[in-house]
């Protein structure tokens, strides 16, 4: 019952009012976000994870060299996703966000997929320090990512499963690469109540294949999110047909190193892709380094760079079991948000027919493509080369303001 005295009664009412909207703000305050250990013991997973894919664990301040220096918080975190085999997996990643307000709506996000580091966890990006061989794998790119900050645009990068925390790294697995990089999305909403729902992919490499298989399964995997536009910098493709193409490569080459993680890889995928039964014995001596170094160290003449590609496999083996894997990775996807393809024609690396052919499947499954050759432009140099072209793409699909 209220009080007979109005002036009692009106106190009573607005203390009651108060009481309640207190209430209101405490329930719609996010749950307080756990700080991760220091140190590498932060990429080891709890044993109790949240449920579920896109989930936060915990979080720290960004260190190493992987802090974009044009944002206003770079944030290390750990998040859940789910393997292809349906495990609940640890992924880390950095969530670095713009100075000043937010728009409307929140931040606009890039999710980063970047390229390849190595499989080790210490070639993970956000745990290179400036002292590894990884380092200029991961700080050729910065300058583009900080004009993304710098432009507006919240940027997020994942590590990718098994790379950093816990693996192995399913390397250019396409539904594990592509899950990683829309889950840090989930969960770098929930660190932060700013970072919107609206976003870009974009990625190099591994990362370019990465992006274009997330773009495939954006709307069944992250359904609460709007995906604009996805950007691929000399995307990975073609792998099986690659990898039927090593006898033809007799002269020792760097290509042994990254052969030797694309046969890891596709090993963490599948039981009958027994390892000594497909490398040569000059090869299967050095396969341990796959796991211990990072791709500046394998692609060396002491290691793997030593070996022709026509060496890696045994004589009379059966690849049947590893082709089999390799033909589910083509990044030919379908995807109703605009697709730029960017590549370098001096790539030597992913060479530009592969990117050719990669463009005319995804064009005749029906999306729109975009596809610009730089001339001239090698492997590491397209994120500068095109970066004016990529600026103004994210800003006609997303525009920061």
């Amino acid at each position: 019952m209220y009080p007979r005295n109005s002036l009692t009664r009106r106190l009573a009412l607005a203390l009651l009012a108060a009481a309640v909207a207190c209430l209101a703000l405490a329930s719609a305050s996010p749950a307080k976000i756990e700080r991760g250990p220091a140190g590498a013991k932060f990429y080891d997973p709890p044993s109790q994870m949240p449920k579920g894919h896109g989930k936060l664990i915990w979080r720290r301040n960004a260190s190493n060299v992987i802090p974009l220096e044009e944002a206003a918080s770079n944030k290390l975190i750990l998040y859940t996703s789910k393997t292809p085999q349906g495990k609940r997996s640890a992924v880390s990643g950095v969530v670095s966000v713009p100075p000043g307000e937010p728009p409307k709506r929140g931040w606009p996000v890039i999710t980063w997929a970047h390229g390849t580091t190595g499989i080790a966890e210490l070639c993970a990006p956000s745990r290179v320090t400036t002292a590894s061989p990884a380092l200029p794998y991961v700080t050729y790119v910065q300058p583009e990512l900080n004009d993304w900050i710098e432009a507006g645009y919240a940027v997020l990068q994942t590590d990718y499963q098994g790379l950093g925390t816990p693996g192995p790294h399913a390397y250019l697995i396409g539904k594990a690469e592509g899950r990683s990089v829309l889950d840090i999305v989930a969960a770098a909403r929930q660190l932060n109540p700013e970072i919107g729902k609206r976003y870009l992919i974009a990625g190099h490499s591994q990362g370019g294949h990465a992006a274009l298989f997330a773009a495939g399964m954006a709307d069944k995997w992250a359904p609460g999110l709007k995906l604009a536009g996805t950007l691929a910098y000399a995307p990975a493709s073609h792998i099986l047909q690659q990898a039927q193409s090593l006898p033809a490569f007799t002269s020792p080459s760097g290509l042994s190193g990254l052969a030797a993680m694309i046969i890891r890889g596709a090993a963490s995928q599948s039981k009958a892709i027994v390892i000594p039964q497909i490398l040569s014995d000059e090869a299967l001596a050095l396969y341990p380094q796959v796991d211990e170094v990072c791709l500046a160290d394998l692609v060396k003449p002491d290691s793997f760079g030593g070996v022709a590609p026509a060496d890696l496999e045994r004589p009379g083996t059966d690849l049947t079991p590893l082709y089999d894997v390799l033909g589910q990775q083509n990044p030919a996807v379908t995807t109703a948000p605009p697709i730029l393809v960017l590549q370098g024609e001096a790539d030597t690396t992913v060479f530009p027919v592969f990117t050719d052919s990669l463009v005319g499947e995804l064009e005749a499954l029906g999306d729109t493509v975009t596809y610009t050759k730089y001339p001239g432009v090698t492997h590491p140099e397209i994120p500068a080369a095109a970066e004016a072209e990529a600026l103004a793409f994210m800003e006609q699909r997303l525009p920061p303001g």
